[in-house]
């Protein structure tokens, strides 16, 4: 098995096209540009699976219908059949997402079979409000208030994810909570960083060395950090889908249950009702 991703040095994609591995583990994005060489044409001529993991984060976006095309372009370039195989633990309505992925109306094309063993599961989710009043524009003070609960929460777990949503957010909140807690207990992961740095801070989490990462979507789906105890969402994840995804990296178990914790930097009644529906749904979902 070989990794290709936009990481991965021009040495090894070189290797890996004059000998192809048997699994190859790649990116929507990765695999266009392979699709776009002779080279990476013939290293997929004998492709027989593809395996689309979190396959909702894909589903009714722009980079889904680009993958979309990717993906016919491969069944082309392919000399077998190759079997398709969606997976996540958020898919709904399953039917829409196997359409996207087979093409037939409502899922039904020929020899398509949706596996659904239900979405039901124990969460332990709540919503954190801040002491004092949330105005349009959070204050300094309200700030350091989820800044004190966040350290709170961090030294009570040994380990916990932290999301935000820009690059901004997660350096700022990791130069806050380190002034708190220390260098060695905290680090930041996101996009901008290198490889290296990211990979560092995976590795020091999954190790025990940190107990906590502030991190925006590069480090949602798919990277093996070990176990996990709680994950905070700092401000709106945009989908429900998102944030059951995001908090379903705690408690990752056949018996463990996943553990919440909402920041919505809402004001009022308006904060208290986003952020009581928000519970609602995911524990429907």
């Amino acid at each position: 098995m070989q990794v290709r991703t936009g990481d991965t040095p021009s040495s090894a994609r070189a290797r890996m096209a004059k000998t192809p591995p048997h699994i190859l583990v790649t990116t929507p994005e990765s695999l266009y540009l392979l699709l776009t060489s002779k080279n990476g044409r013939e290293m997929l001529s004998e492709t027989d699976t593809l395996i689309v993991d979190e396959i909702h984060a894909l589903v009714g976006s722009k980079r889904g219908s680009h993958f979309a095309l990717s993906v016919e372009r491969l069944k082309r370039v392919s000399r077998k059949k190759i079997a398709l195989v969606g997976l996540s633990a958020t898919q709904k309505p399953i039917k829409t997402v196997a359409r996207f992925l087979t093409g037939g109306a409502d899922g039904d094309s020929p020899g398509c079979r949706i596996i659904n063993t239900g979405h039901g599961r124990e969460l332990d989710l709540s919503v954190e409000v801040p002491r004092s009043p949330l105005t349009a524009v959070m204050s300094n003070e309200v700030w350091g208030e989820v800044y004190e609960r966040l350290e709170g929460l961090i030294k009570q777990h040994r380990t916990t994810l932290i999301f935000v949503n820009t690059r901004h957010l997660a350096e700022r909140m990791t130069h806050n909570l380190t002034e708190r807690l220390g260098t060695e207990i905290l680090a930041a992961h996101h996009g901008s960083i290198s490889k290296e740095m990211r990979l560092d801070a995976e590795k020091r989490l999954k190790s025990g060395e940190l107990r906590a990462i502030v991190a925006t979507a590069s480090l949602e789906l798919g990277i093996d950090i070990g176990s996990v105890d709680l994950v905070c969402q700092i401000g709106s994840s945009k989908s429900i889908a998102t944030f059951l995804q995001r908090v379903g990296r705690s408690g990752h178990t056949v018996k463990g249950t996943p553990k919440g914790r909402v920041f919505p930097p809402q004001s009022g009644r308006a904060h208290r009702v986003r952020g009581a529906s928000l519970l609602r749904k995911a524990g429907g979902a």
